[in-house]
């Protein structure tokens, strides 16, 4: 008897029976799956912003000299009026000292001229001199008088110009850069200290015009909602800007409004030139819909990114997709799926059934 069909039947048999201590795979079923969903009808776009100062400013030198002392470096924090740097004021010392010794003459010369107009005005009342030698020594007075004014005027000046050899600093503040060293040449204009308000600041970003005039946004920040991230701080929370101020003019190259957005009060952390992603949230750029699924439903292979789509006859059919954003536990999905497919939640047990 020929049993060769048989012994086939069973061969077929065992190659479909599981290898032991491997699982079985799930019936399509049991699958956990989730629907394609819609986004609300409004998008947010993303742009890369600076982190600057509302307070910042370069301290340079209003005279010449060599400077003597350097009373900060880079990171400190200074208070309002406290010495930042000296520049070498001994002409200036000198040239100071001679103003007060000829304010000092000229009080001289004024306290003569006043003795000799009384003795004069005491003669010409007894008649022993004529009205001519009494106007001649009135205008001597007041001649003194002047030049005592004048050197005192001078005097003043001189103190203020050897005060500009000494540099303070304008407000309290953190010296965030120090260009120059200990013996340097200071000249009129030459930047010595640069210091920023660290309690003030803000973050710059460039909005092409064309998304700025659909978001709707006024020329007082009133409009759309804005929202601030710093990449690797704030735990992933964003910062909502206390004040929005749109700049009155387009950059004709780039076609861009350049905003301004001040962060609350508070706010730490922050140094300038830091990077801040800025979300712009406006209205639907497109008629088509959003999609989103769950972000644990991605399959990840090489350079492919696709989704486990659950087809008409209920089985799990691998799809490449292009995917956006991520929000939350939700990522945006640009192409590969339509709204209300079901996509399967565990990929790994989706590619195991057959």
């Amino acid at each position: 008897m020929n049993n060769r069909p048989l012994l086939l039947v069973a061969l077929i048999a065992g190659l479909a029976a599981p290898l032991p201590g491997v699982r079985a795979a799930p019936p399509a079923a049991v699958l956990q799956t989730a629907a394609v969903t819609a986004l609300a009808d409004r998008e947010a776009s993303a742009f890369d912003g600076v982190v600057e100062a509302v307070r910042q400013t370069v301290v340079a030198a209003q005279v010449a000299g060599a400077i003597r002392s350097l009373d900060v470096k880079v990171g400190d924090r200074v208070k309002a009026g406290q010495v930042l740097a000296r520049i070498d004021a001994r002409t200036a010392e000198q040239t100071a000292a001679a103003s007060d010794a000829q304010v000092i003459a000229a009080r001289a010369a004024l306290d003569l001229a006043t003795r000799d107009f009384e003795r004069q005005k005491r003669l010409f009342q007894q008649r022993f001199i004529s009205q001519a030698a009494l106007d001649r020594a009135e205008g001597e007075l007041k001649s003194a008088q002047a030049q005592v004014n004048a050197q005192i005027a001078q005097a003043g000046a001189t103190r203020t110009q050897s005060g500009l050899f000494v540099v303070s600093a304008p407000y309290a503040g953190v010296v965030s850069e120090v260009p120059v060293a200990l013996g340097d040449m200071a000249m009129p204009g030459k930047p010595l200290v640069t210091l920023h308000d660290p309690a003030a600041m803000r973050v710059t970003v460039s909005v092409p015009q064309t998304l700025l005039a659909r978001a709707g946004l006024a020329s007082d920040g009133a409009g759309p909602a804005i929202r601030i991230e710093r990449p690797g701080a704030d735990g992933g929370q964003s910062l909502v800007p206390a004040r929005v101020q749109v700049l009155p003019t387009v950059d004709p190259a780039t076609h861009t409004v350049q905003l301004r957005l001040d962060l609350p009060p508070g706010t730490s952390g922050l140094a300038p030139g830091q990077f801040a992603r800025v979300w712009l949230t406006t209205g639907a750029g497109a008629a088509a819909p959003r999609l989103s699924v769950p972000v644990g439903a991605l399959v990840q292979r090489a350079e492919m990114t696709g989704l486990y789509v659950i087809d008409p006859a209920g089985r799990p059919v691998l799809r490449q997709v292009r995917v956006g954003r991520t929000q939350a536990d939700r990522v945006e999905v640009l192409s590969g799926v339509s709204a209300n497919e079901r996509v399967a939640l565990d990929p790994q047990a989706a590619s195991q059934v057959r």
